[in-house]
Protein backbone atom coordinates (compact mmCIF):
# COMPACT_ATOMS: atom_id res chain seq x y z
CA UNK A 1 0.00 0.00 0.00
CA UNK A 2 2.73 2.49 0.97
CA UNK A 3 4.69 1.95 -2.25
CA UNK A 4 1.60 3.09 -4.19
CA UNK A 5 2.17 6.57 -2.75
CA UNK A 6 5.98 6.30 -2.94
CA UNK A 7 6.81 4.80 -6.35
CA UNK A 8 10.38 6.19 -6.12
CA UNK A 9 11.10 3.41 -3.59
CA UNK A 10 10.87 0.85 -6.40
CA UNK A 11 12.27 3.06 -9.17
CA UNK A 12 8.91 3.59 -10.83
CA UNK A 13 7.59 6.93 -12.13
CA UNK A 14 5.17 8.95 -10.05
CA UNK A 15 1.95 9.34 -12.14
CA UNK A 16 1.10 12.65 -10.46
CA UNK A 17 4.52 14.12 -11.17
CA UNK A 18 4.54 12.76 -14.71
CA UNK A 19 1.15 14.36 -15.36
CA UNK A 20 2.48 17.71 -14.14
CA UNK A 21 5.50 17.40 -16.47
CA UNK A 22 3.14 16.77 -19.39
CA UNK A 23 1.30 20.08 -18.93
CA UNK A 24 2.08 22.65 -21.61
CA UNK A 25 1.55 25.40 -19.03
CA UNK A 26 3.34 24.71 -15.74
CA UNK A 27 5.62 26.33 -13.22
CA UNK A 28 7.65 25.50 -10.11
CA UNK A 29 6.08 27.21 -7.07
CA UNK A 30 8.45 29.49 -5.18
CA UNK A 31 7.29 28.07 -1.87
CA UNK A 32 9.26 24.84 -2.27
CA UNK A 33 12.49 26.85 -1.91
CA UNK A 34 11.40 28.11 1.51
CA UNK A 35 11.39 24.74 3.29
CA UNK A 36 14.28 23.89 5.59
CA UNK A 37 15.34 20.34 6.43
CA UNK A 38 16.94 20.53 9.85
CA UNK A 39 15.68 17.89 12.32
CA UNK A 40 13.48 18.05 14.27
CA UNK A 41 11.03 20.15 12.25
CA UNK A 42 7.25 20.10 12.14
CA UNK A 43 6.22 22.24 9.17
CA UNK A 44 2.67 23.10 8.12
CA UNK A 45 1.70 23.88 4.54
CA UNK A 46 -1.78 25.37 4.28
CA UNK A 47 -3.81 27.27 1.72
CA UNK A 48 -7.03 27.19 -0.27
CA UNK A 49 -8.04 24.01 -2.03
CA UNK A 50 -6.97 23.59 -5.67
CA UNK A 51 -4.15 26.09 -5.25
CA UNK A 52 -1.49 23.48 -6.10
CA UNK A 53 -0.22 22.28 -2.70
CA UNK A 54 0.03 18.60 -3.71
CA UNK A 55 1.76 19.55 -6.96
CA UNK A 56 4.26 21.66 -5.00
CA UNK A 57 4.95 18.75 -2.64
CA UNK A 58 5.53 16.31 -5.51
CA UNK A 59 7.93 18.75 -7.19
CA UNK A 60 9.71 19.18 -3.85
CA UNK A 61 10.01 15.40 -3.42
CA UNK A 62 11.60 14.92 -6.84
CA UNK A 63 14.03 17.74 -6.06
CA UNK A 64 14.97 16.05 -2.76
CA UNK A 65 15.45 12.68 -4.44
CA UNK A 66 18.64 14.04 -6.01
CA UNK A 67 20.26 14.17 -2.54
CA UNK A 68 18.29 11.91 -0.21
CA UNK A 69 17.92 8.15 -0.04
CA UNK A 70 14.63 7.46 -1.79
CA UNK A 71 13.37 5.33 1.12
CA UNK A 72 13.99 8.26 3.49
CA UNK A 73 11.24 10.24 1.76
CA UNK A 74 7.75 9.16 2.75
CA UNK A 75 4.62 10.69 1.22
CA UNK A 76 1.08 9.72 2.14
CA UNK A 77 -2.24 11.22 1.08
CA UNK A 78 -4.57 10.85 4.05
CA UNK A 79 -7.87 11.27 2.21
CA UNK A 80 -8.67 7.56 2.58
CA UNK A 81 -8.06 7.49 6.35
CA UNK A 82 -10.89 8.00 8.80
CA UNK A 83 -9.23 8.77 12.15
CA UNK A 84 -6.01 9.22 14.10
CA UNK A 85 -5.79 5.49 14.86
CA UNK A 86 -5.51 4.62 11.18
CA UNK A 87 -3.05 7.49 10.68
CA UNK A 88 -0.96 6.17 13.56
CA UNK A 89 -0.84 2.74 11.94
CA UNK A 90 0.39 4.25 8.67
CA UNK A 91 3.13 6.16 10.48
CA UNK A 92 4.20 3.11 12.50
CA UNK A 93 4.32 0.96 9.36
CA UNK A 94 6.67 3.44 7.74
CA UNK A 95 8.86 3.67 10.87
CA UNK A 96 9.15 -0.13 10.87
CA UNK A 97 9.96 -0.10 7.14
CA UNK A 98 12.72 2.49 7.46
CA UNK A 99 14.24 0.74 10.49
CA UNK A 100 14.57 -2.41 8.39
CA UNK A 101 16.53 -0.36 5.85
CA UNK A 102 18.64 1.29 8.57
CA UNK A 103 17.42 4.80 7.75
CA UNK A 104 18.07 7.18 10.62
CA UNK A 105 16.46 10.40 9.34
CA UNK A 106 13.38 10.88 7.13
CA UNK A 107 11.27 13.50 5.47
CA UNK A 108 7.67 12.52 6.26
CA UNK A 109 4.97 14.28 4.22
CA UNK A 110 1.35 13.81 5.24
CA UNK A 111 -0.97 15.39 2.68
CA UNK A 112 -4.74 16.07 2.91
CA UNK A 113 -4.48 15.74 6.70
CA UNK A 114 -7.86 17.38 7.35
CA UNK A 115 -9.69 14.26 6.15
CA UNK A 116 -8.46 12.48 9.32
CA UNK A 117 -10.55 12.90 12.45
CA UNK A 118 -8.38 14.17 15.37
CA UNK A 119 -5.24 13.75 13.21
CA UNK A 120 -3.10 15.70 15.67
CA UNK A 121 -3.39 12.92 18.25
CA UNK A 122 -1.36 10.52 16.11
CA UNK A 123 1.48 13.04 15.79
CA UNK A 124 1.48 14.55 19.26
CA UNK A 125 1.92 11.26 21.12
CA UNK A 126 4.77 10.17 18.83
CA UNK A 127 6.51 13.54 19.06
CA UNK A 128 6.37 13.33 22.86
CA UNK A 129 8.18 9.98 22.91
CA UNK A 130 10.86 11.25 20.52
CA UNK A 131 9.93 9.07 17.57
CA UNK A 132 10.58 11.91 15.11
CA UNK A 133 13.65 13.49 16.77
CA UNK A 134 15.75 13.03 13.60
CA UNK A 135 12.97 13.76 11.13
CA UNK A 136 11.38 16.57 9.17
CA UNK A 137 7.56 16.42 9.03
CA UNK A 138 5.51 18.38 6.52
CA UNK A 139 1.78 18.43 7.28
CA UNK A 140 -0.33 19.73 4.42
CA UNK A 141 -3.99 20.46 3.99
CA UNK A 142 -6.53 22.99 2.89
CA UNK A 143 -7.04 25.97 5.12
CA UNK A 144 -9.97 24.61 7.05
CA UNK A 145 -11.05 25.12 10.62
CA UNK A 146 -9.79 21.65 11.56
CA UNK A 147 -6.24 22.22 10.34
CA UNK A 148 -5.88 25.66 11.86
CA UNK A 149 -7.25 24.46 15.20
CA UNK A 150 -5.14 21.29 15.11
CA UNK A 151 -1.97 23.24 14.30
CA UNK A 152 -2.33 25.16 17.54
CA UNK A 153 -2.11 21.92 19.55
CA UNK A 154 1.67 21.69 19.18
CA UNK A 155 3.10 24.40 21.48
CA UNK A 156 6.77 23.69 22.08
CA UNK A 157 6.61 20.66 19.75
CA UNK A 158 7.49 22.27 16.43
CA UNK A 159 11.30 22.19 16.67
CA UNK A 160 12.62 24.18 13.71
CA UNK A 161 9.25 23.93 12.00
CA UNK A 162 7.52 26.86 10.30
CA UNK A 163 4.14 27.71 8.81
CA UNK A 164 3.94 28.06 5.04
CA UNK A 165 0.88 29.57 3.39
CA UNK A 166 0.39 28.84 -0.30
CA UNK A 167 -1.92 31.33 -1.96
CA UNK A 168 -3.01 31.76 -5.59
CA UNK A 169 -0.23 33.20 -7.77
CA UNK A 170 0.46 36.88 -7.26
CA UNK A 171 0.71 39.07 -10.35
CA UNK A 172 4.49 39.27 -9.84
CA UNK A 173 4.70 35.46 -9.97
CA UNK A 174 2.37 35.43 -12.98
CA UNK A 175 4.72 37.76 -14.88
CA UNK A 176 7.82 35.81 -13.84
CA UNK A 177 6.36 32.48 -14.94
CA UNK A 178 4.56 33.45 -18.14
CA UNK A 179 6.61 36.25 -19.71
CA UNK A 180 10.28 36.76 -20.49
CA UNK A 181 10.42 40.10 -18.70
CA UNK A 182 13.26 40.66 -16.26
CA UNK A 183 11.69 42.99 -13.72
CA UNK A 184 13.13 44.86 -10.79
CA UNK A 185 11.33 43.72 -7.62
CA UNK A 186 10.88 45.00 -4.09
CA UNK A 187 9.15 44.29 -0.81
CA UNK A 188 6.28 46.50 0.32
CA UNK A 189 8.30 47.50 3.37
CA UNK A 190 10.77 49.65 1.39
CA UNK A 191 8.60 52.17 -0.43
CA UNK A 192 11.55 54.14 -1.80
CA UNK A 193 13.00 51.01 -3.40
CA UNK A 194 9.53 49.99 -4.61
CA UNK A 195 9.11 53.38 -6.30
CA UNK A 196 12.47 52.97 -8.03
CA UNK A 197 11.37 49.55 -9.27
CA UNK A 198 8.07 50.97 -10.54
CA UNK A 199 9.92 53.69 -12.45
CA UNK A 200 12.37 51.18 -13.94
CA UNK A 201 9.63 48.72 -14.91
CA UNK A 202 7.51 51.44 -16.49
CA UNK A 203 9.19 50.70 -19.82
CA UNK A 204 7.16 47.46 -19.90
CA UNK A 205 3.81 49.14 -19.18
CA UNK A 206 2.03 47.89 -22.33
CA UNK A 207 3.08 44.26 -21.83
CA UNK A 208 2.20 44.41 -18.13
CA UNK A 209 -1.25 45.83 -18.85
CA UNK A 210 -1.90 43.12 -21.46
CA UNK A 211 -0.98 40.40 -18.95
CA UNK A 212 -2.83 42.09 -16.11
CA UNK A 213 -6.06 41.85 -18.11
CA UNK A 214 -5.42 38.10 -18.46
CA UNK A 215 -4.69 37.83 -14.74
CA UNK A 216 -8.04 39.47 -13.97
CA UNK A 217 -9.71 36.59 -15.85
CA UNK A 218 -7.70 33.59 -14.66
CA UNK A 219 -6.61 34.79 -11.24
CA UNK A 220 -3.82 32.78 -9.66
CA UNK A 221 -5.34 29.28 -9.58
CA UNK A 222 -3.63 26.56 -11.67
CA UNK A 223 -6.69 25.14 -13.44
CA UNK A 224 -8.03 28.49 -14.61
CA UNK A 225 -4.56 29.64 -15.67
CA UNK A 226 -3.98 26.54 -17.80
CA UNK A 227 -7.41 26.90 -19.39
CA UNK A 228 -6.84 30.55 -20.28
CA UNK A 229 -3.43 29.89 -21.83
CA UNK A 230 -4.47 26.73 -23.68
CA UNK A 231 -8.02 27.64 -24.77
CA UNK A 232 -8.17 31.42 -24.44
CA UNK A 233 -10.91 31.29 -21.79
CA UNK A 234 -11.88 29.70 -18.50
CA UNK A 235 -14.66 27.13 -18.44
CA UNK A 236 -17.69 26.19 -16.41
CA UNK A 237 -15.79 23.06 -15.35
CA UNK A 238 -13.08 25.07 -13.59
CA UNK A 239 -15.71 27.23 -11.89
CA UNK A 240 -17.52 24.10 -10.71
CA UNK A 241 -14.26 22.67 -9.35
CA UNK A 242 -13.78 25.65 -7.04
CA UNK A 243 -17.42 25.81 -6.00
CA UNK A 244 -17.28 22.11 -5.11
CA UNK A 245 -14.38 22.60 -2.71
CA UNK A 246 -16.19 25.44 -1.01
CA UNK A 247 -19.32 23.30 -0.68
CA UNK A 248 -17.17 20.50 0.75
CA UNK A 249 -15.81 22.79 3.46
CA UNK A 250 -19.29 24.16 4.16
CA UNK A 251 -20.54 20.62 4.79
CA UNK A 252 -17.53 19.67 6.93
CA UNK A 253 -18.00 22.78 9.08
CA UNK A 254 -21.77 22.16 9.46
CA UNK A 255 -22.55 25.51 7.86
CA UNK A 256 -25.62 26.48 5.86
CA UNK A 257 -24.82 26.81 2.13
CA UNK A 258 -27.75 29.17 1.59
CA UNK A 259 -26.34 31.53 4.24
CA UNK A 260 -22.91 31.41 2.57
CA UNK A 261 -24.43 32.16 -0.84
CA UNK A 262 -26.47 35.07 0.53
CA UNK A 263 -23.45 36.43 2.36
CA UNK A 264 -21.20 36.29 -0.71
CA UNK A 265 -23.93 37.89 -2.83
CA UNK A 266 -24.28 40.77 -0.38
CA UNK A 267 -20.49 41.27 -0.26
CA UNK A 268 -20.38 41.46 -4.05
CA UNK A 269 -23.31 43.91 -4.17
CA UNK A 270 -21.64 46.14 -1.58
CA UNK A 271 -18.50 46.29 -3.69
CA UNK A 272 -15.84 47.93 -1.55
CA UNK A 273 -18.22 49.82 0.73
CA UNK A 274 -17.62 49.28 4.48
CA UNK A 275 -20.20 47.00 6.13
CA UNK A 276 -21.32 46.12 9.64
CA UNK A 277 -22.40 42.69 10.84
CA UNK A 278 -25.74 44.29 11.77
CA UNK A 279 -26.26 45.70 8.25
CA UNK A 280 -25.53 42.33 6.66
CA UNK A 281 -27.87 40.56 9.07
CA UNK A 282 -30.62 43.10 8.44
CA UNK A 283 -30.41 42.64 4.67
CA UNK A 284 -30.16 38.83 4.58
CA UNK A 285 -32.07 35.94 6.06
CA UNK A 286 -29.17 35.24 8.43
CA UNK A 287 -30.80 37.74 10.84
CA UNK A 288 -28.22 37.46 13.65
CA UNK A 289 -25.12 39.72 13.61
CA UNK A 290 -23.32 37.09 15.70
CA UNK A 291 -24.05 34.44 13.05
CA UNK A 292 -22.87 36.80 10.31
CA UNK A 293 -19.59 37.31 12.16
CA UNK A 294 -19.21 33.54 12.57
CA UNK A 295 -19.69 32.95 8.84
CA UNK A 296 -17.33 35.79 7.88
CA UNK A 297 -14.70 34.28 10.17
CA UNK A 298 -15.28 30.91 8.50
CA UNK A 299 -14.74 32.37 5.00
CA UNK A 300 -11.61 34.21 6.10
CA UNK A 301 -10.09 31.04 7.58
CA UNK A 302 -10.66 29.34 4.22
CA UNK A 303 -8.64 32.15 2.57
CA UNK A 304 -11.67 33.17 0.52
CA UNK A 305 -12.00 36.68 1.92
CA UNK A 306 -9.86 39.23 3.73
CA UNK A 307 -11.26 41.73 6.25
CA UNK A 308 -9.97 45.30 6.49
CA UNK A 309 -10.77 47.12 9.76
CA UNK A 310 -10.94 50.89 10.28
CA UNK A 311 -7.70 52.54 11.35
CA UNK A 312 -7.11 56.09 12.53
CA UNK A 313 -4.39 58.35 11.08
CA UNK A 314 -2.47 57.72 14.32
CA UNK A 315 -2.59 53.96 13.76
CA UNK A 316 -5.33 53.05 16.26
CA UNK A 317 -7.55 50.20 15.05
CA UNK A 318 -11.29 50.19 15.73
CA UNK A 319 -12.71 46.69 15.35
CA UNK A 320 -16.28 47.86 16.05
CA UNK A 321 -16.60 50.20 13.09
CA UNK A 322 -17.75 48.98 9.67
CA UNK A 323 -15.41 46.63 7.82
CA UNK A 324 -14.36 46.32 4.20
CA UNK A 325 -14.45 42.76 2.87
CA UNK A 326 -12.28 41.72 -0.06
CA UNK A 327 -12.39 38.44 -1.99
CA UNK A 328 -8.78 37.33 -2.38
CA UNK A 329 -8.60 36.38 -6.07
CA UNK A 330 -10.16 37.82 -9.26
CA UNK A 331 -11.12 34.39 -10.60
CA UNK A 332 -13.01 33.63 -7.37
CA UNK A 333 -14.84 36.95 -7.69
CA UNK A 334 -16.06 35.96 -11.16
CA UNK A 335 -16.95 32.45 -9.96
CA UNK A 336 -19.03 33.91 -7.12
CA UNK A 337 -20.61 36.49 -9.45
CA UNK A 338 -21.90 33.67 -11.68
CA UNK A 339 -22.85 31.51 -8.69
CA UNK A 340 -24.96 34.23 -7.05
CA UNK A 341 -26.09 35.94 -10.29
CA UNK A 342 -24.67 39.21 -8.93
CA UNK A 343 -23.23 41.84 -11.24
CA UNK A 344 -19.84 43.24 -10.29
CA UNK A 345 -17.85 46.33 -11.21
CA UNK A 346 -14.35 45.93 -12.61
CA UNK A 347 -13.15 48.63 -10.20
CA UNK A 348 -14.23 46.38 -7.30
CA UNK A 349 -12.11 43.54 -8.69
CA UNK A 350 -9.10 45.84 -9.03
CA UNK A 351 -9.28 47.13 -5.46
CA UNK A 352 -9.69 43.57 -4.17
CA UNK A 353 -6.61 42.42 -6.11
CA UNK A 354 -4.51 45.24 -4.67
CA UNK A 355 -5.82 44.63 -1.15
CA UNK A 356 -5.08 40.90 -1.34
CA UNK A 357 -1.54 41.55 -2.61
CA UNK A 358 -0.78 44.03 0.17
CA UNK A 359 -2.24 41.60 2.74
CA UNK A 360 0.47 39.09 1.81
CA UNK A 361 2.91 41.38 3.58
CA UNK A 362 0.90 42.75 6.47
CA UNK A 363 -2.60 43.29 7.84
CA UNK A 364 -4.77 45.66 5.82
CA UNK A 365 -7.11 48.41 7.01
CA UNK A 366 -9.00 51.38 5.59
CA UNK A 367 -9.78 54.90 6.76
CA UNK A 368 -12.96 56.87 6.23
CA UNK A 369 -14.24 60.14 7.64
CA UNK A 370 -15.39 62.84 5.24
CA UNK A 371 -13.06 61.35 2.67
CA UNK A 372 -11.60 57.85 2.42
CA UNK A 373 -8.35 55.97 1.96
CA UNK A 374 -9.18 52.68 0.20
CA UNK A 375 -6.47 50.50 1.74
CA UNK A 376 -4.12 51.22 4.63
CA UNK A 377 -1.12 49.15 5.68
CA UNK A 378 1.20 49.62 8.63
CA UNK A 379 4.66 49.97 7.13
CA UNK A 380 7.47 50.41 9.64
CA UNK A 381 4.77 51.06 12.28
CA UNK A 382 3.29 53.98 10.30
CA UNK A 383 -0.07 53.89 8.46
CA UNK A 384 0.47 54.22 4.71
CA UNK A 385 -2.56 54.57 2.47
CA UNK A 386 -3.18 53.29 -1.06
CA UNK A 387 -5.79 55.10 -3.11
CA UNK A 388 -7.09 53.03 -6.05
CA UNK A 389 -8.41 54.80 -9.14
CA UNK A 390 -9.05 52.43 -12.04
CA UNK A 391 -11.53 54.43 -14.08
CA UNK A 392 -11.22 58.02 -12.96
CA UNK A 393 -8.11 60.14 -13.15
CA UNK A 394 -6.96 60.52 -9.53
CA UNK A 395 -7.31 63.90 -7.89
CA UNK A 396 -4.60 64.86 -5.45
CA UNK A 397 -6.28 65.86 -2.19
CA UNK A 398 -4.95 66.24 1.33
CA UNK A 399 -5.34 63.15 3.51
CA UNK A 400 -4.43 62.77 7.18
CA UNK A 401 -2.63 59.55 6.18
CA UNK A 402 0.33 59.55 3.79
CA UNK A 403 -1.19 58.03 0.65
CA UNK A 404 0.15 56.41 -2.51
CA UNK A 405 -2.00 57.03 -5.59
CA UNK A 406 -2.52 54.01 -7.84
CA UNK A 407 -4.17 54.78 -11.17
CA UNK A 408 -4.86 52.65 -14.24
CA UNK A 409 -1.37 53.15 -15.67
CA UNK A 410 0.49 52.47 -12.43
CA UNK A 411 -1.52 49.54 -11.00
CA UNK A 412 -0.10 46.73 -13.23
CA UNK A 413 3.45 48.04 -12.77
CA UNK A 414 2.98 48.38 -8.99
CA UNK A 415 1.70 44.80 -8.63
CA UNK A 416 4.32 43.35 -10.97
CA UNK A 417 7.09 45.09 -8.99
CA UNK A 418 5.79 43.78 -5.68
CA UNK A 419 7.56 40.50 -4.91
CA UNK A 420 5.16 38.42 -2.84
Amino acid sequence: MMERYNPWWINEPDPFYEEWKSYRVKWIPRIINKFTFKPFSLHFLIGPRQVGKTTALKILIHKLLRKWNSKAIFYYSCDELSDYIELGEVIDNYISFRNNWNIKSSIIILDEITFVNEWYRALKSRIDIGLFKNDILIIAGSASIELIAGKERFPGRRGYGKDFIMLPLSFNEYINYFTKLNLKESSLFDLNELNRCIEANGVYSDVLMENFKKYLISGGFPISIRELFEYGRTSYLSEKTYLDWIRSDIIKANKNEHYVKELISYILEAGTSPLSWYTIAKNTSISSPHTVRNYIDFLEKLFIIKIAYWISPEGKINYRKNKKIFIIDPFLIRVFSNYTKTEILESMIIESVIASHISRFTEIYYWRNRSEVDIVAKINDKPIGFEVKWRMKPRISRKPIKTVLLDREVIPIFLASLKC
